[in-house]
């Protein structure tokens, strides 16, 4: 089957072709990732170097993948491009009808295996191995959120515990990150309570945290304060105790990974949160960042108007105390949610107006913190599903002379999302992850929400995936045919 398909690809599929489906990709009218992202360095640096992914050799780039799932990535891609069915299966997922057994069935053969890496440690432990067959290393993710107590948080944490320990049983190097959600070992009612504290603190540097401890910087001026319009009661004695405990969750977790050397990534949220997330994690940065290569990552989510300047204020406050700043840029998956709460307030977005805008961001912090990278002040993990971005990345690093193999710079897509672009990064040599969501299907139905809902935009636009994959799908039926 592979050889025909080979076969197939050679004498059906010219280079300048593909070079024709991807570019005509990036044109789609959708929301995200659809608008040409403005290159990190000069245009004919970019154009002279526009084949540094290998794109325009879709034989070897997909050459590592079985045809089997192809077929499948193109069916499941096909449904994500289809608004209404995204639509019907939002609803069905968020409905009483996932009690139906064929209803579950139909979802797990569907999007859960083509998002998520399997329902326990075992299943996404075969899948990361897939993956690394393939060149790709693997973040694994516990699919866990929204702890509402104490208990919550602390099986969480048994949970994300238990997925490092795991990791030394994988192949060497296959697994790059461990990953964890803030909400998930601290009640999320806490979070919202101490954002709300540092917020006004932002507003009113003379008012007192009692529990405050040191912490790299969180909020600008230009960040969204809106969600806090009156000064905040302080905290009672059980929730400075709850944040105490808070603490040590995220400290015992930072150890194991530290033990391991294994770096840990935060996950962002909703700004309504995110200022104690960072906090949590600007803080465990102090802690833990003091080797050559940080343990604790922090994100920035760069559809935020103030993500810029967040990335500049972090980085040099680490640099002045002598540590690494680590960061993973991402564009953002909140955007139905932060516009709604922004109106319901009559504040205006923290979203930038247009995707040009996002992807200007976007771009102008991956320049600024490769250019740390080059320095050897900072750590990156560039999260993107934009071939443009990433090629203008990859060009970028190139100039600055960064090592390919440094583990200072990382790229990374979700599972199941530009595969194009991933085995393009990989096929240059560069360090590319797969972000690997896993736990049973009722605790990952938030995230694949997400997926559907709050990244609509997305998946209607992985026109370059979905094109490719077509393109391979119907060279192999006509050569199979003949």
């Amino acid at each position: 089957m592979a050889n025909r398909l080979s076969l197939a690809l050679r004498n059906r599929i010219p280079a300048h072709s593909t070079a024709r489906l991807l570019s005509s990709s990036s044109s789609s009218p959708f929301q995200l990732a659809a608008a040409t992202a403005p290159p990190l360095v000069h245009t004919d640096v970019v154009d002279r170097r526009s084949d540094i992914l290998g794109l325009d050799d879709p034989q070897a780039l997909f050459a590592s993948v079985p045809s089997s799932e192809l077929l499948r990535s193109a069916f499941n891609l096909y449904l994500a491009s289809c608004g209404p069915l995204v639509d019907v299966g939002s609803w069905l997922m968020a409905s009483p009808l996932m009690r139906i057994p064929v209803v579950r069935r139909a979802v797990k053969v569907t999007v859960y295996e083509h998002f998520c890496a399997g329902e326990g440690v075992e299943e996404a432990g075969k899948t990361l191995r897939r993956m690394w067959d393939r060149g790709l290393r693997g973040i694994l993710d516990y699919g866990l959120e929204d702890a509402e107590g104490n208990e919550d948080c602390d099986r969480n944490l048994e949970e994300f515990l238990q997925t490092v320990e795991m990791t030394p049983s994988l192949p060497p190097s296959s697994v790059s990150f461990a990953c964890v959600k803030v909400t998930a070992i601290c009640p999320i009612r806490l979070l919202e309570r101490v954002s709300d504290l540092l917020r006004w603190q932002h507003r009113h540097p003379s008012f007192h945290l009692p529990w405050k401890v040191d912490c790299m910087p969180i909020l600008t001026d230009s960040s969204p304060l809106y969600h806090t319009r009156s000064a905040p009661p302080p905290l009672s004695d059980k929730e400075e105790a709850d944040l105490q405990l808070a603490h040590k969750r995220l400290e015992k977790l930072a150890s194991k990974c530290s033990e391991l050397y294994l770096p840990l990534l935060v996950d962002a949220e909703y700004t309504s949160v995110q200022p104690a997330i960072d906090y949590f994690t600007y803080s465990a940065s102090i802690s833990f960042n003091k080797r050559d290569v940080p343990i604790v990552f922090g994100t920035i989510q760069a559809y935020l108007k103030d993500a810029e300047e967040r990335v500049v204020k972090v980085a040099e406050d680490a640099e002045r105390r002598g540590i690494m700043v680590g960061l993973k840029l991402v564009r953002g998956a909140y955007i139905s949610r932060e516009t709604k709460l922004a109106s319901s307030l009559q504040a205006d977005s923290p979203i930038h107006s247009c995707i040009r805008d996002t992807h200007e961001c976007y771009d102008s912090c991956a320049a600024f913190m490769l250019e740390k990278v080059a320095k050897g002040s900072g750590s990156v993990v560039l999260a993107t599903h934009n071939i443009n971005s990433g090629k203008a990345a990859a060009s970028k690093a190139e100039e600055l002379g960064i090592s390919k193999r440094n583990e200072n710079l990382h790229f990374a897509q979700l599972k199941g999302m530009a595969d194009t672009l991933s085995l393009g990064l990989k096929s240059a040599g560069f360090q590319v992850s797969k972000y690997l969501p896993f736990g049973p299907l009722e605790k990952v139905i938030p995230y694949l929400l997400r997926r559907a809902e709050e990244n609509k935009g997305l998946l209607l636009a992985s026109s370059a995936d979905r094109l490719l994959i077509r393109a391979l799908v119907v060279c192999y039926l006509l050569s199979w045919q003949s």
